[in-house]
């Protein structure tokens, strides 16, 4: 499988650490550096932001994805190369999952879990084979990795998906560990009518 757009699910705030901005930056440079397209919320601030205005210093695509109720000139990025609106935020995640071909989740909050479990979930079930990965700074994700190896190892999740999610703590080690990973089979098939 190709990769040549990249869906990154991450916080519009900063955190409260200069860490996650760095490494949301270093994680852009990385994607335009590999010649990769963003596939992402659309917002200016936070991780989001950062991430999105190192691919265009590098050159880069950057596609972003915002709900109509989200579209305020100060939310938005104003140099995106394709700005789409969508209805809600279920069509924003649907929108940005078509157009990506991995997925990669740094620090962030609710819709950041929600989008990267989604992705998993699909994933889980057959709908789609593309790379997930996580960037986990400062120990961010440390509890939810923690919650995971016990699904696995309490048989809630299959055994056969330990290696489906890519974890890393180095921006440009993630990019690299994303191009050169096969996601396992999933043991489930979407049976469609």
């Amino acid at each position: 499988m190709s990769i040549q757009r990249v869906g990154v699910f991450c916080g519009s705030k900063p955190g409260d650490s200069p860490v996650f901005l760095e490494a949301a930056a270093a994680f852009g440079r990385a994607l335009a550096a590999n010649k990769l397209d963003l596939v992402y919320g659309g917002a200016h601030h936070g991780l989001m932001g950062a991430v999105a205005s190192a691919v265009i210093e590098g050159g880069g695509h950057v596609i972003g994805v915002v709900p109509r109720g989200l579209s305020r000139q100060e939310f938005a990025h104003p140099k995106l190369s394709e700005h789409h609106l969508t209805d809600d935020m279920y069509s924003r995640k649907a929108l940005m999952a078509q157009k990506a071909d991995a997925f990669i989740a740094l620090p962030g909050g609710f819709g950041t879990m929600d989008e990267l479990f989604d992705m998993l979930t699909a994933a889980q079930v057959g709908l789609h084979r593309k790379p997930i990965g996580l960037l986990d700074l400062d120990g961010f994700y440390a509890p939810l990795l923690a919650w995971i190896s016990q699904a696995l190892a309490r048989g809630f999740i299959p055994a056969g998906l330990k290696e489906l999610l890519l974890v890393r703590s180095d921006p440009a080690e993630l990019v690299e560990a994303l191009l050169a990973h096969q996601p396992p089979p999933s043991d489930l098939r979407w049976i469609k009518d």
